[in-house]
């Protein structure tokens, strides 16, 4: 049992690891650190107990950079596809959008001229309805005279009315 003080250094390179590898390593095995006059950090080890076998250093670097540049790629066009499609669902959202506004416009007319039919519609029965009562109660030449005067009169209301409704 040979313990031995080094510093993250030294043990990193003894271990093949990077300092700092072995910094975390010492940290986790809770190996005893003390300072050394210049202020580094030394422990104190068995290098005979650590069992630490280094992952073999490949060529993995390379391949993931040129790996990661390719999905870089893949996915900056994705984004620009998808960005195209979102402009294109953009201009269909603005064009239903205006075509509702101009069919509420449609529908709001639409409703008013049909209230306004419902309304000449309800005072035209009312002016027939008062012609049949008013041709029945009374038999003077007079009244007769009233009721062709209100008849002619509802007549060109209803031509009036239809004419409307043609335009």
């Amino acid at each position: 049992m040979s313990l031995e003080t080094l510093t993250y250094a030294l043990l990193g390179a003894r271990l093949k690891i990077s300092p700092e590898a072995a910094r975390s390593l010492a940290k986790r095995l809770q190996l005893p650190r003390s300072l050394s006059d210049d202020g580094k950090a030394l422990v104190r080890v068995n290098l005979a107990e650590i069992r630490h076998t280094p992952r073999p250093q490949s060529g993995r670097q390379a391949g993931n950079i040129a790996l990661l540049a390719a999905k870089i790629e893949a996915l900056q066009a994705e984004i620009a596809r998808l960005e195209a499609r979102a402009a294109d669902h953009r201009a269909d959202f603005e064009r239903e959008r205006e075509r509702a506004d101009r069919l509420t416009v449609e529908l709001l007319q639409a409703t008013a001229e049909t209230m306004a039919a419902k309304e000449a519609t309800a005072r035209l029965e009312g002016e027939v309805t008062a012609l049949r009562t008013g041709g029945r109660a009374g038999g003077s030449i007079d009244s007769h005279g009233q009721a062709a005067r209100r008849l002619g009169h509802l007549a060109a209301t209803i031509v009036g009315a239809d004419r409307k409704a043609c335009r």
